[in-house]
């Protein structure tokens, strides 16, 4: 059984695993994606229909954040670790051999981010860069398709990435496309991630709270997310030792 936390199912992986499969599905060339929810878009999913069902088409589904391997361990399918979209992020670049197209950010941030790719991952070609701001989605697939990456970094925000993701897979030939939210931002030194104590500590989120307060409107969905999560085990049953999905 796969794990889930409040309807959304997620792949059971450790970040290596996560990496193997999604090298697999880019060297099958079908334009599979890659989807990493944290509990604010768990969250959301139970709103959004079309956010629900993108994930839910996706080829793979990561545990991005502690709330997640929390719920997933309060409701009985607990996944092996925390998968970040970040780490997963510099994880595949590190052992990727091919060509990236980055998709998303601000005007300008793409081709920083661009850079940075280059000075620590020379064996990865960015083909193109596009910003998130365009009203032509035709215009944006056709010069993707041109660039035919093997990866394809959406880097939109949630929803927007994810059902972009899932009504254009269609569209393209690509290796794996991979939503991943900030990415792009954290990469072109735009924003800075936590320091490592406040990772080690699982104070992340408290630490982008910090940095951008416009985020406590987001932040304030975490209680109520947990508390689903604990009324969804308490309708189970603490005692019955199934695993709750």
């Amino acid at each position: 059984m796969r794990p889930s936390v409040l309807g959304v199912c997620y792949d059971g992986l450790t970040m290596d695993q996560a990496v193997d499969r999604a090298l697999a599905l880019a060297s099958q060339r079908r334009s599979a994606y890659v989807c990493t929810p944290n509990p604010e878009i768990v969250w959301e999913c139970r709103k959004n229909a079309a956010l629900r069902a993108a994930i839910a088409g996706g080829d793979m589904t990561l545990a991005d954040g502690v709330g997640i391997v929390w719920a997933s361990r309060v409701l009985g399918t607990p996944v092996p670790e925390r998968v970040t979209g970040y780490d997963f992020l510099l994880a595949l670049l590190a052992r990727f051999q091919g060509r990236i197209y980055l998709l998303g950010g601000k005007p300008g941030v793409g081709a920083d981010a661009a850079r940075t790719i280059a000075d620590r991952f020379p064996q990865v070609t960015v083909c193109g860069c596009r910003d998130g701001y365009f009203e032509d989605n035709e215009a944006v697939l056709a010069d993707i398709r041109a660039a035919a990456p093997d990866l394809l970094m959406v880097c939109m925000g949630s929803p927007r990435q994810e059902i972009w993701m899932a009504d254009n897979r269609q569209k393209l030939d690509v290796g794996l496309m991979a939503g991943l939210g900030g990415c792009l931002d954290v990469l072109s030194g735009r924003a800075k991630r936590a320091p490592d104590g406040w990772i080690r500590w699982k104070l992340e989120w408290l630490y982008r709270l910090l940095q951008q307060p416009s985020r406590l409107g987001r932040q304030l969905r975490l209680p109520a997310f947990a508390l689903a999560v604990l009324a969804q085990r308490i309708k189970k049953g603490w005692g019955s030792g199934e695993p709750h999905g």
